[in-house]
């Protein structure tokens, strides 16, 4: 080939190899460098809206969790503190306790068993009963997943992730209530009734709650009820609509105002906890009845903090 022919070949662009990188801001100048680093940082600021990678958690950290959702980061938070309750703490609620612990049994074994609504009277130990319950299957590999009604929306996502760790899972939203509209009511009653994919395995929902069915209940809505020709009685759409999630948590645990007895053994229970000593209980005792009196409730919680109130003052 001629020389001038192969000076020409030599001269030719070439073109660029894969892996060669695009021209950097050392290769700009002027206005052009201007753009380049004004969509640099816009880019930046960007990413930081941007929904991050969900990550696992360190599962040896602790046994109890809180799902966070902020600002489109979500991330499982590990509990350092844990409530030291127990079963034994929990007086009055026999039946209640029965039927829990039993199903929570039932799952930490891999047996069928169902998600669980607690609802009742404020202070009466529902949260506390799930807390026991923790506590007490906890070293069976039961682990507890705290969630906030506003975060019930991330429920399909949380219980893929759930889905493939061998502890069993249960997911707690405590002092449960929606106002009509909200988004956590059909995630969470899409999850209850398995939706197109089946419910994971190692998770059950177990909730908390004042209100039976959930949703606030209208005096005018009894006026959807159908009363048929045999005398049968039919609620209305509106009905309808507002027990279908409840009826999707397979046990129903229902707890009611304690008596006065009640109250009192509570009361007791909790001033021996604080070191109140035999001689002093007969007057702690008719100072607790005060206490409820003034704070017009005689719960179990209201119990606790008269003990703690007691206790702190050493009966003055």
């Amino acid at each position: 080939m001629p020389a001038a022919t192969r000076r020409t070949a030599s001269t030719r662009p070439q073109a660029p190899k894969t892996g060669d990188q695009p021209s950097t801001p050392a290769d700009l100048s002027g206005p052009l460098l201007a753009v380049f680093q004004r969509a640099n940082d816009l880019l930046n600021r960007l990413e930081t809206l941007l929904p991050a990678p969900l990550s696992e958690p360190d599962w040896q950290d602790s046994v109890a969790f809180r799902w966070i959702s902020k600002s489109g980061r979500k991330q499982l938070v590990p509990v350092r503190k844990l409530s030291p309750i127990t079963y034994d703490d929990l007086i009055g609620i026999d039946e209640q306790r029965r039927k829990v612990e039993r199903n929570t049994r039932q799952f930490v074994q891999g047996k069928p068993a169902n998600n669980v609504l607690i609802t009742g009277s404020r202070g009466t130990g529902k949260s506390s009963l799930v807390k026991a319950s923790l506590n007490k299957f906890a070293r069976q590999g039961l682990r507890l997943i705290e969630v906030d009604k506003a975060d019930l929306v991330d429920l399909p996502e949380l219980t893929d992730l759930l889905a493939a760790r061998p502890e069993r899972f249960i997911v707690f939203s405590d002092d449960l209530s929606f106002e009509e509209g909200e988004p956590g009511y059909k995630a969470l009653k899409s999850v209850l009734d398995g939706s197109v994919s089946a419910t994971a395995d190692n998770v059950l929902i177990y909730a908390t709650s004042n209100r039976r069915h959930l949703m606030p209940e209208y005096l005018q809505e009894n006026l959807s009820y159908k009363h048929l020709e045999n005398g049968e009685i039919h609620p209305g759409e509106v009905v309808e609509e507002k027990i279908s999630l409840s009826e999707r948590f397979g046990l129903w645990v229902s707890f009611y105002p304690y008596s006065q007895d009640e109250y009192l053994r509570i009361a007791e229970h909790w001033l021996r906890a604080f070191g109140v000593s035999d001689r002093q209980m007969d007057k702690a005792l008719q100072e607790s009845l005060v206490w409820a009196l003034e704070r017009g409730s005689r719960s179990g919680r209201v119990a606790w903090q008269f003990a703690r109130d007691w206790a702190g003052r050493g009966g003055k």
